[in-house]
Order: C-alpha cells, then sequence, then structure tokens
C-alpha cells in the first residue's frame, strides 16, 4: 500500500448510466461506479442491472469488503480496536500478535508466493523497502534534495528480511517475528489478494457480471452479459505521451494487473528510480517499463507483476509457461512488447 499524503475519504460515488428503473421486457442497464481511499487509490466498478437501487447494493457490498481488508492490511495507519499489519510491525518482534483470520491468510499466500516466485516476491523485505520509501517520499516532496539510500546500509537492513524468521501459528491465529527487526511490506500482494477475495465475496452472493479495477488491479467477475460477450481491458502505455494502449485483452473470469516503472518513483540526478526493489541488488532495476500478467487469481496476478520485473526475460517466461491460464506482457526499455506464448490468444483486434 502506498504511503497516506492525504487520506481521501471513504466516499461513494455512484455515476450512473442508462435507465434507474427496471423496465419490463428491457435488457439490463449499464451502470459505472466510483468510490476512492480504500488501498489508497480510485476503485472503479462496472455492471449491469434493472434498476440502480440493484447495483448501488452490489457496489456498496463489494466496497465494505475491500474496506475491512484495507484497515487490516495497512502497514501505515492504525485504526480504533483493530489489529492490523501495522500492529504487526510493531509488536510481532516482543512476542505472538493475536490477529484477524484473513491477516493469518494474507501471510501464509505470502508464504507460497514466495516459494512460487524463488523469493523475488518477499514480504519480508520490508526493512529495505521502509528505507526506500522514506528516501522516496523526501525525494518527491523536495526534488532538489533528491537522494539514494548508501548500499551499507540497504545491506544492513537486508540481514533482517528472511521470511523464515515470520512465525505463523495457525492453530493460535498469531504472528511472530523470530527477528525482532524484521518488517512486513505487503504492497506487492495485499491488494490484489483483497480484489480476489471481495470477489470471490460477490460472486457467492449472486452476482454474474461486474467488472472491478482497484487502481488498475482489475478482475472480472464472469462475462459482460448473459450473451456472453467478453470484458474489454486497456493495457495502460507507460509513455504518458501515448494515448493508445500497450494492448486490448478480452476476458471472462479473469485478473488483469500491471506493474510499472511510471507508478511510483522520484528523480536523482536526472535519472527516475521506481518503487519494484530487487531483493538481489537491493535497487531498483531497469529490466522492463512494465509487466502485465493476465491470470485467473488477482492475488496471483499482482504477485506475478512484481516478481517478473525482477527477473530476467527467460526466467520470467519459464515462470509464466509453468502455471495454467496465465499470461504475459512485457515493455522493453525500448518501447517494444515481448508476449508470453498464449497472450496473443487474449488480444481485441482493433483494426
Amino acid at each position: 500500500m502506498k504511503a497516506k499524503k492525504l487520506l481521501l475519504s471513504l466516499l461513494l460515488i455512484i455515476l450512473v448510466m442508462g435507465s434507474a428503473c427496471k423496465i419490463k421486457g428491457k435488457e439490463p442497464q449499464k451502470f459505472e461506479a466510483e468510490f476512492i481511499g480504500l488501498f489508497d487509490t480510485l476503485t472503479q466498478v462496472m455492471g449491469y442491472a434493472e434498476t440502480q437501487e440493484d447495483f448501488t447494493a452490489t457496489v456498496q457490498a463489494l466496497k465494505d469488503d475491500l474496506e475491512v481488508y484495507h484497515q487490516l492490511y495497512d502497514i501505515y495507519a492504525g485504526y480504533p480496536g483493530l489489529t492490523n499489519l501495522k500492529t504487526v510491525n510493531e509488536e510481532a518482534g516482543q512476542g505472538p500478535v493475536k490477529v484477524d483470520q484473513k491477516i493469518i491468510d494474507l501471510l501464509l499466500y505470502s508464504r507460497e508466493s514466495y516459494q512460487l516466485t524463488g523469493g523475488r516476491a518477499n514480504v519480508a523485505l520490508g526493512p529495505v523497502t521502509q528505507i526506500w520509501h522514506r528516501y522516496r517520499s523526501q525525494g518527491m516532496d523536495d526534488p532538489a534534495e533528491a537522494r539514494l539510500p548508501k548500499k551499507e546500509r540497504l545491506e544492513e537492513a537486508a540481514l533482517h528480511t528472511s521470511i523464515d524468521d515470520l512465525i505463523i501459528n495457525e492453530e493460535e491465529g498469531t504472528v511472530e517475528f523470530k527477528d525482532p527487526l524484521m518488517r512486513l511490506d505487503v504492497g506487492a500482494v495485499a491488494k490484489g489478494y483483497a480484489v480476489e477475495q471481495a470477489a470471490r465475496a460477490a460472486e457467492e452472493r449472486g452476482v454474474d457480471h461486474l467488472l472491478i479495477s482497484v487502481g488498475g488491479n482489475v478482475r472480472a467477475i464472469g462475462a459482460r452479459n448473459d450473451q456472453g460477450d467478453l470484458w474489454r481491458v486497456g493495457i495502460e502505455n507507460p509513455d504518458y505521451s501515448v494515448t493508445d494502449y500497450l494492448a486490448v485483452v478480452k476476458i471472462q473470469g479473469m485478473s488483469v494487473v500491471t506493474s510499472g516503472v511510471y507508478e511510483r518513483f522520484y528523480v536523482v540526478d536526472g535519472k527516475a528510480y521506481h518503487h519494484i526493489i530487487d531483493p538481489d541488488t537491493l535497487f531498483p532495476e531497469d529490466r522492463y517499463l512494465s509487466v502485465s500478467i493476465v491470470t485467473p487469481d488477482s492475488g496471483l496476478a499482482d504477485v506475478l507483476s512484481t516478481a517478473l520485473f525482477n527477473l530476467d526475460l527467460e526466467a520470467g517466461k519459464n515462470l509464466i509457461a509453468s502455471l495454467d491460464q496465465t499470461e504475459a506482457l512485457w515493455c522493453m526499455p525500448d518501447g517494444s512488447l515481448v508476449e508470453s506464448d498464449g497472450f496473443a490468444d487474449l488480444l481485441v483486434d482493433l483494426n
């Protein structure tokens, strides 16, 4: 999650398109909604319903679910009466901390993701990413004084990033750090994982057709309508001077997540440093401008979009090839595109 500069109020804004009343014999109408603040970003929802009231109820239930995950997974802010990941970072080095099952589930998933990606997605990298976060925030606030952290300081912090020091007691529902200097940073997984869980809860409530975007983490529920028309999702171009998407993909019940150098960065001596830290070099690397993932699980998509940033192209291709129903698109430093073997099958022909 991003640090809170100005935490936007959790204001639900319903934007209605089409009829607001049920019309017998008519097709369901298209509606859109936006709300701001959760995961410090903009959430957009698109779907079809017979009435505005039906759609509003669907969106409100989705928002309520996301808000629970937002508060539990926040590492920067506390909430009255709630033990969240900020609490865990502050207290788990002193002994077991009792937490909500949703935190246990996220951390177990994160540990599995660490194994899947060969350590390229490590929620225990917090001691290193916290340093970068402070330097990036200071550099963005005062560009003339932007500086890089010293390599020695990063190396010292990296001594406290072993995921083996994260002790999860499922039976007791507790989390503990064996190394008291370890800290969690779930930015590479929490938002996608939360979107996936909220989408599954919506499906259990009977939602059949919905497109959810939480700060660009996209999850489709079903197809666009009962006729089976697919949702279309544009993949943003990291070059803001270009209005065209890198690609437009068609999906049903899938997720699309992109990580890019343009999302959070600051500039030191004319060079931009983005927010994705390589666990080997402890610095942001310049392998790609963006990496996009299409896969059914939004949590996995979030993890992979970060992990592939920290893998060379061949290793990233091999990882994607090992996973079912998973494709990737790499935007290289020169702007050229590299697709995984099955990515072309997802593309919308815009000609």
